[in-house]
């Protein structure tokens, strides 16, 4: 099966291109099979990784929190698993 991690934080003010430079930066343990980084109004910034998983509670490779004071609030993360795609 194929998950999906999503990973979305919110700069301060002003800081978007830092935390889009620290995304980018960051080296997960394994090689997802496809990874992309988004950007959105309010300085935010959005990474999906894929993984082939034996199940959708598999452990992943997940990215880290950022360093203090670069965020206006905790990160989000979601867990999604692909239903339409045949495998």
């Amino acid at each position: 099966m194929t998950v999906t991690l999503m990973w979305e934080a919110r700069a301060e003010p002003g800081r978007g291109a830092d935390l889009l430079e620290w995304a980018r930066a960051q080296e997960l343990d394994g090689v997802p099979l496809r990874r992309e980084t988004f950007t959105a109004a309010q300085d935010r910034v959005l990474v999906l990784t894929w993984w082939h998983a034996p199940d959708e509670d598999a452990a992943l490779p997940e990215l880290p929190e950022p360093p203090a004071g670069l965020l206006t609030r905790p990160v989000h993360r979601w867990r999604f698993v692909s239903r339409d795609v045949a495998e």
